[in-house]
């Protein structure tokens, strides 16, 4: 999943968010050095991503892109999913899509010096383009896509990818709300667990 499905499926927690948010740039052990609420939102981006990786209907997904765009059909899947949450985020969340991303933008703001130095540096372009709420509209997908496929140095091809979500739009926005539904629960669940555990320590 890309950053806003992580964002929100953190839950109130704004440490445990920032965790979740920042957790591609620890690796392995890492996380053992830094606050225990921001280690609960490391280990539940990870769980996210096992997840999300091994699960049949995004395995679905990413297959139709595979012959394209190879190994970036999982990338590329991540950030159409971050679409579809943001389109349909009134089945969601009862607070509006820009009063969220808001308030994050401010948590951003207050917890910046625990951020690790490469989200520090990403952190003010994303909220001056307002990178998620952005990914509502197709065309804010097509920028993202563009932008990434720029930083492969155009090898992806994943700018094209806006026309792949065009033409499969239905069957793509179908199989993430029957996977978005069951990681819902799952992340509920696994910060449950998270929480028990870090009480035992």
């Amino acid at each position: 999943m890309n950053y806003l499905a992580h964002i929100y499926l953190s839950g109130d927690d704004p440490l445990i968010t920032m965790g979740n948010f920042m957790a591609d740039g620890i690796k392995g052990k890492q996380y053992k050095t830094y606050l225990p609420q921001l280690q609960k939102g490391i280990l539940l981006h990870r769980s996210i991503d096992s997840f999300t990786d091994s699960h049949p209907i995004v395995k679905q997904s990413t297959k139709r892109l595979h012959k394209k765009y190879s190994h970036y059909s999982g990338v590329i899947v991540d950030i159409l999913y971050d679409h579809f949450l943001a389109k349909n985020w009134k089945n969601y969340s009862e607070k509006p899509l820009a009063g969220f991303i808001e308030h994050f933008y401010d948590s951003l703001d207050e917890h910046f010096e625990l951020l690790t130095p490469g989200i520090q540096r990403m952190v003010p372009h994303m909220i001056a383009d307002n990178w998620l709420l952005s990914y509502k509209d197709i065309s804010g997908i097509g920028t993202v896509l563009y932008n990434m496929n720029r930083r492969t140095r155009n090898i992806s091809g994943m700018d094209r990818a806006v026309e792949d979500l065009q033409l499969h739009y239905h069957d793509f926005e179908d199989e993430f709300t029957r996977f978005f539904e069951e990681l819902r629960v799952f992340c509920i669940q696994k910060i449950i667990e998270l929480d028990t555990v870090f009480s035992i320590k």
